[in-house]
């Protein structure tokens, strides 16, 4: 009896303190620290004895506002992050801009703050269909890569059409790579767009595709990434073997394994051993011995002998 009386008593509890906390974020005045100052249960008990302007706040909307007028960037990250759950329509045409923002983690977080409004954000004609539109049409490349990142930020599925479609068709490689690594983001590989820009004339689309394939889940393009093993470019054969790595392709085996032997990049060298150990296909292990006992540089000695050991 005495827990049903409490579950009473608490409900409505609870609900006036969050009717009372919406009300103060809504308001304009002086930001309200999150745990109230008490002698007994407050303040000091969670802080001890630091200075006040330390202690956690929740952002109003005027302090907001003016954090993404006029705010340094690491005033505009906390005040963004004090407010996430703020509910502020007026705000959210203040914040959007710094979508473009010079600042890749002014970017970012603005985008995280934005794809948490309940309102204003994903209607027609809102922010998110405005950054779609500018992915696809602004003259300027950079802000369309920059739209490309925010798509992959907000988390939406609109975005994996839109970036597919830039990934594939737009002609600045900034864009491409953008809406590489926003497919990643998406945990999409764009119908198969990501496995194209294996393709692409540009290593920094390669690399951005590359480092999307291992975070999608149903990456369809797996057999694409063994021949960037035999790029011209030793940062991209690096970035395949370790894909292959990282997704267990034992189907590449001996494509890894020349890799190992016959590479003039000893970085590459050294994630194929390592891409063997992880393979454990004992097929290798007369390869692995040859490496480990001549190679030239001693990281690959090393990382041969370790990829023995795990066979």
């Amino acid at each position: 009896m005495r827990n049903g009386q409490a579950l009473r008593f608490a409900i409505p509890l609870l609900a006036l303190a969050g009717s009372l906390a919406a009300q103060d974020a809504r308001s304009g005045g002086t930001p309200r620290e999150v745990t109230p100052n008490s002698s007994a249960h407050g303040f000091a008990s969670v802080y001890g004895v630091i200075s006040p302007d330390q202690a956690e706040f929740i952002s109003t909307p005027d302090a907001i506002k003016s954090a993404a007028a006029n705010g340094a960037p690491t005033l505009i990250w906390e005040t963004l992050e004090h407010g996430e759950k703020v509910e502020c329509l007026d705000c959210i045409s203040a914040v959007s801009p710094l979508l473009y923002d010079a600042n890749a983690k002014t970017r970012e977080i603005a985008a995280w703050w934005l794809r948490r409004r309940i309102f204003g954000v994903f209607g027609p004609g809102e922010v998110y269909s405005q950054t779609i539109q500018t992915l696809a049409t602004d003259s300027d490349p950079v802000r369309r890569s920059y739209a490309a990142y925010a798509l992959g930020e907000f988390f939406a599925t609109p975005g994996i059409a839109a970036c597919a479609t830039a990934l594939t068709t737009d002609a600045d490689p900034r864009v491409r790579a953008a809406a590489a690594s926003a497919l990643g983001r998406l945990n999409d590989d764009g119908a198969g767009a990501l496995g194209t820009a294996f393709g692409d004339s540009d290593t920094t689309v390669k690399l951005a595709a590359l480092g999307s394939a291992p975070r999608i889940n149903s990456f369809s393009s797996v057999s694409s990434v063994a021949g960037l093993a035999m790029d011209p470019d030793p940062t991209v054969r690096r970035a395949a073997v370790q894909v292959l790595d990282a997704l267990g392709v034992t189907d590449s085996v001996m494509v890894v394994a020349t890799v190992a032997q016959q590479d003039s990049d000893a970085g590459v060298r050294a994630a194929a051993c390592h891409a063997l150990g992880t393979f454990g296909d004992p097929s290798v292990t007369s390869v692995l011995t040859t490496i480990a006992a001549s190679d030239s540089d001693t990281f690959v000695r090393d990382q041969a002998h370790i990829a023995l050991l795990r066979l």
